[in-house]
């Protein structure tokens, strides 16, 4: 018979357990019976098995393998770009200097303001005739069609998350920073450490607990970021711009075909996990091999 010191846990914690079967359980189970079912706007009340169809489909389908490529290509240089720009922010608010707040405050303003009106600014700043980056770039002899070439178009959105994202991996590396003893400075400064030796064997080092848990979350918000492309291309059918979380929104809310939708996000869930767990077995194996 259990005591009450054993159930205690879980009756404090059984609340938070069942909002989550609830709002992330349940639906993933239900999207993982859809991916098998023929479900679409007109087998909407009755949808029927049909084994593995839809993911016989997709990967039969040449444009799966391109989406994938190019979604990996948009999650690789958004983080990349997040985490090192986070970063070298996070250094230069780490030091003393003027007006550090207001800078700061100011640095947070991609982050702060809503996604939808930031996109669209920068989609204005991109169009042929009165935006901002065109009118320079014409100035400069360069002619670019960012909202024409499907490529540049692709560009122009990876440009403009990256803009969204920096802010927020800068404000968790700076938590990050400020949280290492400056004792660990003092003692390598007395030891002749240069600054990037104490960069390389400090900060990096006690940096990875932080780093490590914000890269995931900002992978998997950038593999799953919709937004950006959506209002870049008007929800336009230029493959060539197309993520893979951007195919499940054009097959559900377009095409009404909510069993094929489903399968692709089955498919990105798996991939995503892959990517999780083995991303943390290389950096716990990184950790014990410095240790």
């Amino acid at each position: 018979m259990w005591s009450k010191s054993k159930t205690e846990p879980y009756i404090l914690t059984s609340p938070a357990i069942l909002v989550l079967i609830v709002v992330v359980g349940f639906p993933l189970v239900y999207g993982i019976y859809l991916s098998f079912t023929n479900m679409n706007v007109y087998s909407f009340r009755d949808p029927k098995l049909i084994g593995l169809d839809n993911y016989i489909k997709i990967f039969a389908d040449p444009i799966f393998y391109s989406t994938l490529l190019r979604t990996v290509i948009w999650t690789v240089v958004n983080v990349f770009c997040h985490v090192l720009g986070g970063l070298c922010l996070a250094m230069l608010l780490n030091r003393k200097f003027p007006f550090k707040n207001f800078y700061r405050v100011m640095l947070m303003v991609p982050w702060a303001v809503p996604q939808y009106i930031a996109v669209i600014t920068w989609k204005n700043m991109f169009r042929g005739t009165y935006g901002t980056i065109s009118i320079l770039q014409s100035q400069l002899g360069v002619n670019i069609e960012w909202l024409i070439n499907p490529a540049y178009t692709f560009i122009a959105c990876m440009i403009t998350n990256i803009w969204l994202g920096i802010p927020f991996m800068m404000m968790v590396i700076l938590g990050g920073l400020q949280s290492i003893p400056g004792e660990l400075y003092e003692a390598a400064d007395i030891d002749g450490a240069s600054g990037f030796q104490a960069f390389r064997h400090i900060t990096l080092p006690l940096l990875k607990s932080t780093v490590i848990p914000a890269t995931i979350i900002g992978g998997i918000w950038t593999f799953n970021m919709v937004n950006v492309i959506f209002i870049f291309t008007d929800n336009s059918g230029q493959e060539q711009t197309q993520i893979l979380v951007s195919r499940v929104y054009k097959d559900a809310f377009n095409f009404f075909a909510y069993g094929r939708a489903a399968a692709w996000s089955v498919i990105i869930f798996l991939i995503l996990a892959v990517f999780s767990v083995g991303f943390i077995k290389m950096m716990m194996k990184e950790k014990e091999a410095f240790e």
